[in-house]
C-alpha cells in the first residue's frame, strides 16, 4: 500500500485549512497514494489559536466535513481527516475516516486526553478497527499514541497492520530548532513511535504541523522499529511511503497475555 502523510503549515482559518488540504490531498493523489491523513484537530484548527468562532460551529463543521467528502471523491483516495466534533455530550477530538469513493466509514475519538486537554474536550469511550484497500488500520490520537501504548496495542491485536497517529507537537512561537531524526537530545515522540511499531510489530505512521519548532517529525516506522521515512522538521509537504502489509505480522501483539492483567 502507498500511504501519504500531510504536514500542513498551521491553518489561519478553517478556509485555509480546506484549502491547504486539497492542495496535499490533490498531491498525494498524483503520487498513487492510496490515503491520506493529516495532523491533529487539523479541522478547524487546533484549539487556543484565536480561530473565528464561526469556524468551531457544529454547521461550520459538518459542512467542512462534507468539503472533505467531496475532496476525497474528486481525487480518488481515501483521507483521514482530524476535527474537532460536537456530539450531544460535548465537543470530541476526532479523526473521520473517508473512502475514495466520498464514503464516511466512521471516527475514531481521542480516548485518553492530557490533564491539559480536560477542558477543551470530552474523552472518547471506543476504539474502532478501519479498513481500506484490504488493508486493516486503527488510530491513536496525540497523546494516548504517545503515553497509552496500549491504544495502538488494541488495533494490532485487532489486525490492524498499520496505526495512523496524527498529533501536534510544538509550534511557531519558541523552542528548539530540531536537526537530527530521533537524536538523544530531542523530546522523546520519535522514540515513542520507534516503540509503538516494534512492540506489536506493526507500522505506525505519525502525522505533525509543519511548524518553525517542530518537536516531531511526521515519519513512518517499520515493523522492526526502524524509521522507514520523515518529513524534515518545518517542511510542510506531503511525505509518501509504500508500506508491506504482510511485514506487518502483529506478532509481539498477539503474544501478549492480556487475562494476566484483568481484574
Amino acid at each position: 500500500m502507498r500511504i501519504a502523510l500531510a504536514t500542513p503549515p498551521i491553518p489561519e482559518s478553517l478556509k485555509t485549512g480546506l484549502k491547504n488540504l486539497e492542495e496535499l490531498v490533490q498531491t498525494a493523489a498524483s503520487d498513487k497514494a492510496e490515503i491520506i491523513c493529516f495532523p491533529e484537530s487539523y479541522l478547524p484548527g487546533y484549539p487556543g489559536m484565536d480561530y473565528p468562532p464561526e469556524d468551531r460551529s457544529p454547521a461550520s463543521l459538518e459542512a467542512a466535513l462534507k468539503s472533505v467528502c467531496e475532496i476525497a471523491e474528486r481525487y480518488a483516495i481515501a483521507i483521514i481527516v482530524p476535527m474537532d466534533w460536537h456530539s450531544a455530550a460535548g465537543l470530541l477530538n476526532v479523526a473521520y475516516v473517508i473512502s475514495s469513493g466520498g464514503e464516511i466509514l466512521g471516527y475514531q475519538s481521542k480516548n485518553q486526553l492530557d490533564p491539559s486537554e480536560d477542558e477543551i474536550w470530552i474523552p472518547g469511550t471506543e476504539r474502532r478497527i478501519f479498513e481500506i484497500n484490504g488493508v486493516k488500520f486503527g488510530i491513536t490520537i496525540c497523546h494516548e499514541g504517545f503515553r497509552y501504548p496500549e491504544s495502538v496495542r488494541w488495533a494490532a491485536q485487532n489486525g490492524a497492520k498499520i496505526v495512523f497517529h496524527p498529533h501536534f507537537s510544538g509550534g511557531n512561537e519558541s523552542g528548539l530548532e530540531l536537526k537530527e531524526w530521533g537524536s538523544m537530545d530531542n523530546p522523546y515522540y520519535e522514540k515513542a513511535m520507534m516503540m509503538r511499531s516494534v512492540e506489536n510489530t506493526i507500522y505506525f505512521a505519525s502525522v505533525n504541523y509543519a511548524s518553525r519548532y517542530s518537536e516531531s517529525a511526521t515519519s513512518v516506522i517499520n515493523p522492526d522499529g526502524t524509521c522507514l521515512a520523515y518529513q524534515h522538521y518545518g517542511q510542510a509537504g506531503v511525505l509518501i511511503a509504500d508500506i508491506d502489509p504482510d511485514q506487518a505480522t502483529g506478532f509481539l501483539a498477539r503474544r501478549f497475555k492480556n487475562k494476566l492483567y484483568s481484574k
